[in-house]
């Protein structure tokens, strides 16, 4: 599939193909965008959305053109893949917009990427193949999320999230507790807890602990002794080290050292 340039060229092929096209946009075409990276947006035929400034950044976006009858066409009777257009709330007005996390923008991108360079025998039904799963991908983000917090505040907490990932990773081989976390990032101990678990699906004392283990899984394999590697890992306790460390690796931290050595 060609990528095109302009949402112009884009709608012009939708029309004429009767499925689907790919831009990519700059600040040349701002009558679509996202204001931060990640920033997805469900819009209809009736919907406009322009740039509110602008300023030295590059606003890039990438915008589907979506003949409405074709996702008509690949929609079944348990899944609309037109629910993430055309449902809408009047009491949210960003309901159409999504915030995606590392992860999924990812994912879009793969997706994106296979759609615009498939080529050869079969690209006709591997472009549709790709483009249906594409859809499923945005409709369960859309479904998943419709939740009543605005998107805004999400993106927020997964900054809030990544700031408290990469204090802990930079402190690891220090005391780290979650009073500490809370008084450094100004966030209630119960509010920390409930968006780290929200966006990493684990605990922060299970995620300090998984880390510590990890870094003295590495540190014996290095040739450091048991002591040595509790010490640079974070672990202050001799005793609690030995019995996590077994506990998570299945065998103690000298018997590790052995084998990997």
């Amino acid at each position: 599939m060609e990528l095109q340039r302009s949402c112009k060229e884009a709608i012009a092929s939708c029309l004429d193909q009767k499925t689907f096209a790919v831009s990519h946009l700059y600040n040349d075409d701002n009558r679509f965008y996202s204001i931060e990276p990640g920033d997805i947006f469900f819009i209809n035929q009736y919907e406009s959305h322009h740039l509110t400034y602008i300023d030295e950044k590059v606003h890039e976006r990438i915008v589907l053109s979506i003949f409405p009858d074709f996702l008509k066409q690949l929609s079944s009777g348990q899944t609309n893949l037109d629910n993430c257009f055309s449902s809408r709330d009047a009491s949210n007005p960003n309901l159409h917009k999504r915030s995606l996390n590392a992860e999924e923008q990812k994912l879009f991108q793969y997706f994106i990427h296979k759609l615009v360079s498939t080529d050869g025998f079969g690209a006709d039904l591997i472009e549709k193949a790709t483009f249906t799963e594409l859809m499923v991908f945005l409709n369960k983000i859309f479904s998943d999320n419709n939740l009543p917090v605005t998107s805004s505040v999400r993106w927020t907490q997964h900054q809030q999230v990544d700031r408290i990932l990469t204090y802990i990773n930079q402190h690891i081989q220090n005391p780290l507790t979650i009073e500490e976390l809370s008084e450094n990032f100004y966030l209630s101990p119960s509010y920390l807890c409930r968006i780290f678990k929200s966006a990493t699906g684990t605990t922060i004392n299970k995620y300090i602990t998984a880390k510590r283990i990890t870094i003295a899984k590495s540190l014996l394999a290095e040739g450091k002794s048991v002591n040595e590697a509790c010490e640079e890992c974070g672990f202050n306790d001799y005793s609690n080290f030995l019995k996590t460390f077994t506990k998570a690796v299945g065998i103690s931290p000298k018997k590790y050292s052995q084998f990997s050595s």
